[in-house]
C-alpha cells in the first residue's frame, strides 16, 4: 500500500495502531491521516469504500475502506474548534503536528508519516512518548472532558484494555466534568456507540467496572451500572460462543432497572431494538428462568423451561445457580436436531395443523431424552403424538 503512495499529499498511519505496534500489541485498525485532501489518497490506495460517496462525509474529511480484510480510516489532518460543550467541532485543515494535539490522549497522539522526506520517524504529542513508557492516561489539554465527553467512556475503555493509570489531573478532570453533568450534553447517539464499545471491549467486566470507578455509570442512569463482577465472569464463562458477551453484562448493567425504564434508557442511548429487547429479556428473566432449569431433571425439561429463551438469558440463570444445566443446554442439547420435518408426517397421512408441531415436539423431546435416536423412532413418536392431538 505504502508504495502506491509516492508522490501523494503527506501520510500517516496515527492513533491506536502506532500506539499499540510501540508497546508491542496487536493493533486492530488502521488509522491513515492525510496533510491536505483525502480523494486523491483514497483513489491510490483502493479497496472497497465502506461509507459510500466521499462527499457523504465532506464536513469532517474522512473516509472508510477495507483492504485485503483490513479496515482503514482515513481522514485530513485538522483542528477542531468547538462551538459549545458536547457540541459537534468545526474543523479546519492543519498540519499533522496540530492534528495530534486535537486527539483524546497523549498516549493516542503519535503518528508515523508513511511517504515523502520524514517517512519513519515518530511525530508525537508533548508527554506522548513519556506517558506511554509509564502507561498513563493524560488529556492534552483541561476543556478535553467538556468539549467531547465522550472522551471519559473513552478513558474507561483505555484504561481497562491497557491497563493504565489515569493521571492524576486528567482523573480530577473526568470527576468534575462528570459531576458537572457533562454527559448530558451529548446526543443519546454518541453515549451509546461509546457505550457499546466499552461492552464489546476483550474484557468488558474490566471496562464496565473502569466506567463505575469514574462513575459514569450512574451519570447515565443512578441505577445503571455492573454491581456483581463475578456474577459476570460466571454468565460469561457459560455463554461461550453461544450469545453476544455485550449483551450478557448489560443485562447485568440495567437488572436493577424495571423493564420499561430499562427499555427506555437503552432508546434513548439509540440501541439496535434486537439488542434493547435481547439485553432486557436476559436481565428480566434470569432469576425466574433459574429457578426453571434447576427444578429440570431431563434434557426434554430443560428445553421446556428455555422455552425459546436467548442464550444471554440462559447464562446469566446458570451463573445464578443451575450452572450445569445452563452449560449443559447452551453447548451441547440446543444443538440438537431431529432426522424428520413436517413433510414426513404430511407424507404419513397426517393432516396439515396444529397437530403437525405438538408431534416435532414429542419427538424432539424424546430424541433430547434418548428415546428416539434414529429417524424411524422419531417418526413413530411424532406421528403417534400428533394423532393423538388430532384426535382430542
Amino acid at each position: 500500500m505504502i508504495d502506491r503512495l509516492a508522490g501523494a499529499p503527506p501520510v500517516a498511519v496515527v492513533g491506536g495502531v502506532v500506539r499499540d505496534v510501540l508497546v508491542g500489541a496487536s493493533p486492530v485498525d488502521l488509522d491513515l491521516v492525510v496533510e491536505g485532501p483525502i480523494g486523491e489518497v483514497v483513489e491510490l490506495i483502493g479497496g472497497q469504500r465502506l461509507d459510500g460517496d466521499l462527499r457523504a462525509h465532506e464536513r469532517f474529511r474522512t473516509a472508510q475502506l477495507t483492504l485485503a480484510g483490513q479496515r482503514l480510516d482515513i481522514a485530513s489532518a485538522r483542528s477542531e474548534r468547538y462551538d459549545q460543550p458536547g457540541a459537534l467541532p468545526r474543523v479546519a485543515p492543519a498540519t499533522i503536528e496540530r492534528d495530534l494535539e486535537r486527539r483524546d490522549f497523549t498516549v493516542n497522539a503519535i503518528a508515523v508519516p508513511v511517504n515523502g522526506p520524514g517517512a519513519g520517524d515518530l511525530v508525537a504529542a508533548r508527554h506522548a512518548l513519556d506517558d506511554l513508557a509509564a502507561g498513563s492516561l493524560r488529556v492534552l489539554h483541561d476543556r478535553s472532558f467538556e468539549d467531547d465527553p465522550t472522551r471519559l467512556l473513552r478513558l474507561a475503555r483505555y484504561a481497562a484494555r491497557l491497563d493504565f493509570t489515569i493521571d492524576g489531573h486528567t482523573l480530577a478532570l473526568a470527576s468534575a466534568a462528570i459531576r458537572g453533568g457533562a454527559l448530558a450534553t451529548v446526543s443519546g447517539t454518541r453515549i451509546g456507540n461509546e457505550l457499546r464499545l466499552l461492552a464489546r471491549e476483550p474484557d468488558p467486566i474490566r471496562a464496565l467496572a473502569a466506567a463505575r470507578e469514574l462513575g459514569i455509570d450512574r451519570a447515565l442512569h443512578p441505577e445503571f451500572g455492573l454491581t456483581d463482577d463475578a456474577w459476570a465472569a460466571r454468565g460469561l464463562e457459560l455463554l461461550g460462543d453461544a450469545g453476544a458477551p455485550e449483551r450478557l453484562v448489560l443485562a447485568l448493567a440495567v437488572r436493577r432497572l424495571a423493564p420499561e425504564p430499562a427499555r427506555t434508557l437503552l432508546d434513548r442511548l439509540a440501541f439496535a431494538r434486537e439488542d434493547r429487547d435481547a439485553i432486557v429479556a436476559a436481565a428480566s428473566t434470569a432469576p425466574a428462568l433459574s429457578a426453571a432449569l434447576g427444578a429440570a431433571t431431563r434434557p426434554s425439561e430443560l428445553a421446556a423451561a428455555v422455552d425459546g429463551a436467548g442464550p444471554e438469558a440462559i447464562a446469566l440463570a446458570g451463573a445464578i445457580g443451575p450452572a450445569d444445566a445452563a452449560r449443559s443446554w447452551l453447548s451441547e442439547l440446543r444443538h440438537m436436531e431431529l432426522l424428520i420435518d413436517g413433510r414426513d408426517l404430511l407424507d404419513a397421512g397426517l393432516p396439515p395443523g396444529p397437530a403437525i408441531g405438538r408431534g416435532l415436539a414429542a419427538a424432539r423431546a424424546a430424541a433430547l431424552d434418548g428415546r428416539a435416536g434414529d429417524r424411524q423412532a422419531q417418526l413413530e413418536v411424532a406421528i403417534g403424538a400428533a394423532r393423538a392431538a388430532a384426535d382430542g
